[in-house]
C-alpha cells in the first residue's frame, strides 16, 4: 500500500509515483493543509453542521493525515489509473476512492493556486503569468496523451483513436518554462487523434513576445510571429537529430497563449 512516510526515504520511486520530488511535495504541503481546513473547517461535519465532538475522534480514516490525502491525489494526477487500482494502493473500496478523489481535487487545485503555481488556461492570461516570465521566456510546446475509457458512439470512438498509441485517448497541450520546468498553460481536453499543430491553430496561441519555442516534429510548420522556434531535425548523413532554428521575428504582437478551460 502506499505510505508517504516509506515512500519519502526513495526519493526516486517518490518522484516515480508523484511527479514531485520531496521538496517540492513539501512546499506543497502547507499550502494544502490550509487549504483543506478552509475548504472544510474542522469544527462542521462533512454535511456542514457544527461537531458534536473534537475532530480527530472516532474511528481512524484510511486517509487519517494530509500527508497521505496529498499522495493520494498526487499519485492519481500522476499515473491515472482506473478508480479500482488506485484504491487498491491505498486500502480503498472503488467508491471510496471515487469520493476522496472527488473530495480533494479541488483542495490542490487552490493550494497550486494560493503558490501561484497554477497553470493558465486563458490566453489572454498568459501574457502577464509570472510562470511564463521567470526566469527567461524560454518556453517548449508539446501534446501529451492519456488513455480513456472506450467510447460507445462510433464516431466518437474514431475521434479519440489514436494510432500511435493503439489506444482511445484524450490530448492536451502543454507550455512548459524550460527555466524553472513549470507548466506555464494547460490547454483544453481534445481528442487524442487531434493533430498536435492542428491543436495548437485551434488554440489561437499567440506567442510572447521575444521569446524562444522548443517543440517537434508534430508542430511542423507551426511559426507562431514574434517567436524564434526550435525543432530537432535529422542530418541526412548520419541521420542524428540536431536543434534547428527557424526565426519569425519579423512582427510583435501582444503576447499571449489562448485557450480557455
Amino acid at each position: 500500500m502506499l505510505n508517504y512516510n516509506k515512500l519519502k526515504d526513495r526519493p526516486r520511486d517518490f518522484l516515480a509515483a508523484t511527479g514531485l520530488t520531496l521538496a517540492e511535495c513539501e512546499k506543497l504541503l502547507p499550502a494544502f493543509q490550509a487549504a483543506y481546513e478552509k475548504q472544510y473547517p474542522p469544527e462542521l461535519t462533512r454535511e456542514g453542521k457544527p461537531r458534536q465532538r473534537r475532530a480527530g475522534g472516532g474511528a481512524k480514516g484510511t486517509l487519517p493525515s494530509f500527508t497521505e490525502k496529498l499522495l493520494f491525489i498526487l499519485v492519481y494526477q500522476k499515473t491515472n489509473p482506473l478508480q479500482t487500482m488506485q484504491g487498491l494502493h491505498c486500502g480503498l473500496s472503488q467508491p471510496q476512492a471515487n469520493f476522496w478523489l472527488h473530495h480533494v481535487f479541488p483542495v490542490v487545485q487552490q493550494a497550486l493556486a494560493d503558490l501561484g503555481l497554477r497553470p493558465e488556461r486563458e490566453a489572454h492570461r498568459v501574457a502577464v503569468s509570472p510562470l511564463a516570465w521567470e526566469g527567461t521566456p524560454d518556453l517548449a510546446i508539446d501534446g501529451t496523451e492519456r488513455r480513456r475509457q472506450r467510447p460507445t458512439d462510433p464516431t466518437r470512438q474514431k475521434e479519440h483513436s489514436s494510432g500511435k498509441k493503439k489506444a482511445h485517448t484524450d490530448k492536451n497541450l502543454l507550455l512548459v518554462n524550460e527555466t524553472t520546468r513549470t507548466v506555464v498553460y494547460l490547454g483544453l481536453t481534445i481528442a487524442g487523434k487531434t493533430h498536435d499543430k492542428k491543436a495548437a491553430d485551434e488554440a489561437a496561441l499567440v506567442s510572447l513576445t521575444n521569446a524562444t519555442l522548443d517543440k517537434d516534429t508534430g508542430f511542423q510548420g507551426y511559426e507562431p510571429a514574434g517567436v524564434l522556434t526550435r525543432q530537432p531535425k535529422k542530418t541526412p548523413q548520419a541521420g542524428n537529430c540536431v536543434s534547428a532554428s527557424s526565426s519569425s521575428m519579423a512582427s510583435f504582437p501582444v503576447h499571449a497563449w489562448s485557450s480557455n478551460t
